[in-house]
């Protein structure tokens, strides 16, 4: 790990600010290419002029498909939308919510899984201690540097990320920037 940090100086973990937009952007991204990712939150950022939860809430599904998105992701838009609205997500409280909480609250939310709310945990909530098993980088990078290139286990992967506590993001950080030097901001 100390070769990994020494590689990387200058990387720093950063996040695009809105908690609404980030998890919106982390929905149009969801398997596919970053470049269509960009090419579709731009025009939907575009049509709806103002990329918040209560005027997402008030879209139809048609004029969000229309922008380049699914129907599905259209669907979990709204559903985002509407749980930020009604106050089932609630940024205000995370401070005081451990991991485990904020994940369910997100995961509560049509389109968000446990991958997509630790993704949320380490980019946005910068939460130090994230361990993202199902992370396939995570597991190629833990494979390589540690394990002579054999994938490991969920459990196997479990028990590595033991080492690395309190400091499992930084840890997961560095092993991302280790197979893509390139920085990631959701």
């Amino acid at each position: 790990m100390a070769a990994l940090i020494a590689r990387y100086p200058d990387a720093i973990l950063a996040d695009r600010g809105d908690p609404f937009q980030t998890l919106a952007r982390a929905i149009v991204g969801q398997q596919i290419s970053v470049k269509a990712a960009d090419s579709i939150w731009t025009r939907f950022a575009g049509y709806v002029k103002h990329v918040a939860p209560g005027h997402v809430a008030a879209l139809e599904l048609d004029s969000l498909a229309a922008c380049g998105l699914s129907r599905r992701k259209a669907e979990y838009l709204r559903d985002l939308a509407t749980h930020f609205v009604d106050g089932r997500v609630e940024p205000a409280r995370w401070k005081k919510m451990d991991d485990e909480a904020v994940i369910a609250e997100l995961a509560d939310v049509r389109g968000i899984g446990r991958w997509t709310a630790e993704m949320f945990l380490i980019f946005s909530l910068r939460r130090p201690d994230v361990w993202p098993i199902d992370d396939i980088g995570l597991q190629k990078a833990v494979a390589l540097h540690y394990l002579g290139n054999q994938r490991p286990t969920p459990k196997a992967l479990r028990q590595h990320g033991e080492r690395h506590a309190p400091w499992r993001t930084v840890a997961t950080w560095y092993l991302w920037r280790s197979l893509d030097p390139v920085v990631v901001q959701y």
